[in-house]
Order: structure tokens, then sequence, then C-alpha cells
């Protein structure tokens, strides 16, 4: 779908509510308090009403969703998601913000509740040929000598060629230590992937628990590439994350940094899928409610 084809598609209010109606209850309407699949629609409130004598719930398609209590129209959610799914770097808050007609605020919060779908709660672990590295976000501190790490963020990834990404933020005195590497590469990668690829850094250790062939590139030498052995494809994915935060965002909060890892990691994973518009608000759909109080003190 492109831009204009959405518009064209859900130019209205009531053309985004049947939509969401189809992909929440493609069997028909149904009380999200009880489940009785007798309702009727109150015109007015443009709402659904449960005839249940002892439920009498008037929900909307959006309760109980990340839409939930949202004051903005549909139409702009559904550019907001079209917007950031599509962005290949990401979107700024102020640039939603100048694009919809919205406050600071608003298109901040909104973009941090279409990051809350991005999450995936039941990651399949990797295989074939994975490719292992880290990262380090955050700014630069003078005078931090040896301890230059200590103010940043690290995010591991692992990447399966030609297949999904995965990510994770690791905290801690010592997140680098050998336990935490090995540790990221036990919770992400099948016991039974084909080869492992990593850098030479000491603390991925040798691996030799693993079923799984393990092989090093050595940066320190300008070694890049050894035949198929090589990380470019979880460098790329660095350059990119990296880019947007430069380019895009500017900067990030720490507790923050995690939503941002669930774009990067969703919007890579669903590179090639036609239906990543339909997909995101099933997502916003079975996804929690995020208050903004949650998500300003509670991460």
């Amino acid at each position: 779908m492109n831009l204009p084809q959405l518009i064209e598609q859900f130019r209205s209010e009531d053309k985004c509510r049947e939509y969401l109606e189809d992909l929440r209850w493609p069997d028909g309407v149904r009380c999200p308090r009880c489940g009785n699949d007798s309702v009727s629609w109150i015109e007015k409130r443009k709402q659904h009403e449960c005839n249940e004598e002892s439920c009498r719930y008037q929900f909307s398609v959006t309760a109980g969703t990340v839409f939930h209590d949202s004051h903005l129209p549909l139409w702009k959610w559904f550019l907001a998601i079209y917007l950031i799914g599509e962005s290949k770097k990401g979107i700024s808050a102020k640039q939603l913000q100048r694009t919809l007609g919205v406050s600071y605020k608003t298109a901040w919060y909104l973009g941090h509740r279409v990051r809350s779908a991005m999450e995936d709660g039941s990651p399949v672990p990797l295989q074939g040929i994975v490719e292992i590295d880290e990262t380090w976000i955050g700014g630069r501190r003078r005078g931090s000598g040896t301890k230059w790490r200590s103010h940043k963020s690290m995010i591991m990834g692992a990447v399966e060629r030609g297949g999904e990404l995965r990510l994770e933020v690791r905290k801690g005195p010592q997140p680098e230590s050998k336990k935490s590497y090995r540790g990221f590469v036990k919770d992400k990668v099948d016991d039974k992937a084909e080869f492992i690829f990593t850098d030479s850094d000491y603390s991925w250790g040798d691996m030799t628990d693993w079923d799984t062939t393990h092989r090093k590139v050595d940066h320190g030498r300008e070694e890049w590439v050894r035949g198929i052995v090589h990380t470019n494809t979880i460098e790329g994915v660095w350059s990119l994350f990296k880019r947007s935060v430069v380019g895009t965002y500017h900067q990030l909060s720490a507790k923050h940094v995690p939503a941002y890892r669930d774009e990067m990691a969703f919007r890579f994973n669903n590179r090639d899928n036609a239906y990543l518009f339909r997909d995101t608000l099933l997502r916003m759909i079975e996804g929690e409610t995020l208050p903004l109080e949650e998500l300003v003190h509670g991460r």
C-alpha cells in the first residue's frame, strides 16, 4: 500500500472504524468484557452496546487496545502508523507534529504507542547462518577515560542471513561481560544453527559448548570478509540504526532505547511484508493500552 492508496481507502472515520472492526472481529462484533455476540449499535455515540442484561457494556472498536482513550481521529492514527512503518530510518515526533497538525506531546505519545505494539513477545530462535555483534548508543562524555561506555546503552544483535533480526538492550555494571554475551547467544540462537559468525572480541569466547560452528573475523587486523565468514549484515543494521538516531531522532533517552530497538527490529523483520500496514494495525488491536504516566515514569 502506498500513501495515495491509504488516503483513498481510509478517507473517513467510518471507513477506518469499519476496517478495524473487520480486523478485530472477523466473525462479527463481540463484547470485549463478557464475550457476548449480541450487541446493538448506538449511532449517536458511534459505539456498540452489549445486549446481555448483566453486562450492558458500551464500547468502541478501540476499547482495550493501544488506541484506547485517544481523542485523535482514526485517520490520523492510520497515517502515523503508515509513516512510522514505511520510514526506513524512522520519523521524529517533530515531523509527525508537522505532518499531522497536532501538538508535540500528542505526536511523541502517538509514536511511542505505535512502538509499544511492535514488540515481539515470542521470538523464534534463529537458525542457518547467524551473525552476532554489539554496539553502544549514547553521547560522548569528556574526561571519561577508560569508562567511556559507563553512560551508554549496549545493544546486542543477532541476524539470520536472509531471515530475521533479534535485538536486546543489556544494562548493568558490566553488560559487556562474557556471561552477558553468551547469555544473549543462548537466548536468541537455536542450538542447531549452521554457523555463528562474530568479530574477534574476547567476550564471545570460543563457544565450544555449542553444536554450531563458530567463526570469527578479526577487525583489528583489517579483516572484514573471509569467504562466507563476515558480520557485514549486522554491521549494516547498526549503520541504519545509528543513522536513524543521529539523523532522525537526534537524541534518545536511555529508558526509551528499548522502544526504538523494537521499532527497528519490527521494520527490519517485515522488510518484505506486503501487508505491513495491516499487520501493524493487528498488533495495535492486540496490544495493551499504554497510559502516558506509565510511559513517562514506568520504564
